[in-house]
């Protein structure tokens, strides 16, 4: 089924690099106006090449996120898309639980759920008034079970942006509000992914191929696939549903 975005407003953030960079890209080629946010202004530079829309913000700041929201109402008339790919493990490594602090803990909650939850709260309105919404959270395999990272923080903020996926979609989604999260598998996006990746060394690098279905890892636009299609306008009776894109390996 094809899919055009045409006279549709997305806003995705952790758009600065890796998944995020690639849904707004896709959006963007299928007639969206997008928008996009993350906190490394600069790394954002290149989307605008191809028309995107700038916004420097920090995901732990609520009433910044809230102010992005207004900026691309007040400038486009509307926001029918939101897309919730930021977060990440913020430069962190996997330690034993006696040694987690309590900034180490509260930064990866800052960048993997509370953002997102605070733009879901912004455009709420703004899409319920329209009677037409279309929310994506970027979870991930460690939403679902424990976490390769080892990181305590990483596995319970993205648990908990599965529990908020549904729980948004129980409130939204009879206004015509659809709420969603796809789970990514392993994807080399960024440079944390790359170093968990190469500490794996070759031996482990390719039992964890083996292990996927697919045989291959995935990439971002695999990641951008599925996201469309939960933004489609087709889609509105899907809500509420995690989606594993991970090549099989879950």
């Amino acid at each position: 089924m094809p899919r055009t975005f045409s006279g549709r407003i997305a806003l995705v953030t952790g758009a600065a690099q890796g998944i995020g960079r690639a849904i707004a890209a896709a959006l963007h080629a299928a007639g969206a106006r997008v928008h996009v946010a993350d906190i490394d202004q600069e790394g954002l530079v290149p989307t605008a090449s191809w028309g995107a829309v700038l916004h420097h913000l920090d995901l732990g700041d609520r009433a910044a996120c809230h102010a992005v929201v207004e900026a691309v109402r007040a400038a486009e008339g509307g926001l029918h898309i939101l897309v919730n790919a930021a977060g990440g493990v913020r430069g962190q490594v996997g330690q034993p639980i006696e040694e987690i602090d309590e900034h180490d803990w509260r930064v990866i909650f800052a960048a993997n759920i509370d953002g997102a939850f605070w733009l879901a709260q912004a455009c709420a309105p703004v899409m319920r008034a329209a009677r037409y919404g279309r929310i994506v959270n970027i979870a991930s395999g460690a939403g679902l079970r424990p976490s390769l990272t080892g990181i305590q923080a990483y596995c319970a903020a993205k648990h908990a942006l599965v529990g908020i996926t549904r729980q948004l979609s129980w409130e939204l989604a009879p206004h015509g509000i659809t709420v969603n999260a796809v789970a990514p598998g392993f994807i080399l996006s960024n440079p944390a992914s790359r170093r968990q990746w190469d500490s794996y060394g070759p031996d482990g690098q390719k039992r964890f191929v083996e292990a996927i279905h697919a045989r291959r890892l995935g990439t971002p636009e695999d990641i951008a696939h599925a996201t469309l299609f939960f933004a489609a306008e087709a889609t509105g009776w899907v809500s509420g549903q995690i989606l594993s894109v991970d090549g099989g390996r879950s």
